[in-house]
């Protein structure tokens, strides 16, 4: 009988730890962290930008007067050779809008509004004739490249639309404006510091054509000059799209 009853209790105990194996489980279950939302440039944006600017040389010939219907001014007939160029500094605003075609590539569109010291001239018995872009404006098209593992980082090229208010300056005998539209392009690099702050550099071209002031012979003025500039950019998030975490 003894070993019968030893026989039980040992079968007993080795049956225990299969019951264990078969009860529900105390510990739990280990928590799945999804992936970290991936980076969009989707969304409208606001921002600032300061730079410089400078002219291109242009061309005169054919030194003269005109009468503009109230004193006698230089003029000259473009053609031969002779010209300046000058800068100055360049600072205003931007706003935008950038949708996230794919993970590599970027389109958008900007537009910005600069005020300007850009100006240029040349010496002569008149005091000099000066010429000067006192603001401008563009609104651009943008398409950006992005690189996977750098999806903050985008490269872009741009161009448009430009315009802008023109000055000639005829030293004792006054200064003239005018306003001008023509193209602007370029391209740059932005860098999204956080998820709603970015930095960027750009370079841009800017062409605002020929301008005649006071009838065919009194003054034609042509500007293209370039700006290289500094900005800022926040993203407000409207039309940005969900977070990937929102998802899980």
């Amino acid at each position: 009988m003894k070993k019968i009853g030893f026989g039980i209790v040992a079968a007993m105990l080795a049956s225990v730890p299969a019951f264990a194996a078969d009860l529900p489980s105390t510990k739990e279950a280990p928590v799945y962290a999804p992936p970290p939302p991936a980076f969009s440039w989707t969304g409208f944006y606001i921002g600032a930008n300061i730079g410089g600017g400078w002219t291109q040389d242009f061309n005169r010939t054919g030194w003269g007067t005109a009468f503009n219907g109230i004193v006698w001014v230089p003029t000259y007939a473009a053609g031969n050779g002779g010209g300046s160029s000058g800068g100055g500094v360049v600072g205003g605003g931007q706003v935008g809008y950038n949708f996230q075609l794919t993970p590599m590539f970027v389109i958008g569109l900007e537009a910005d509004f600069q005020g300007t010291s850009i100006s240029s001239g040349n010496g002569g018995w008149w005091g000099g004739v000066g010429r000067g872009v006192d603001d401008f404006g563009t609104v651009r098209a943008r398409v950006g490249l992005t690189m996977p593992g750098w999806s903050q980082l985008m490269v872009y090229g741009t161009g448009g639309f430009a315009y802008g208010d023109l000055r000639m300056n005829y030293g004792p005998f006054g200064t003239l404006h005018a306003g001008a539209i023509g193209w602007s392009a370029g391209g740059g690099v932005e860098y999204a510091v956080l998820p709603n702050w970015s930095v960027k550099a750009e370079y841009l071209f800017t062409d605002l054509g020929s301008e005649r002031w006071g009838g065919a012979n009194l003054a034609e003025h042509h500007v293209p000059f370039h700006t290289v500039r500094a900005g800022v950019n926040y993203r407000l998030n409207w039309g940005a799209a969900a977070p990937i975490m929102a998802r899980y």
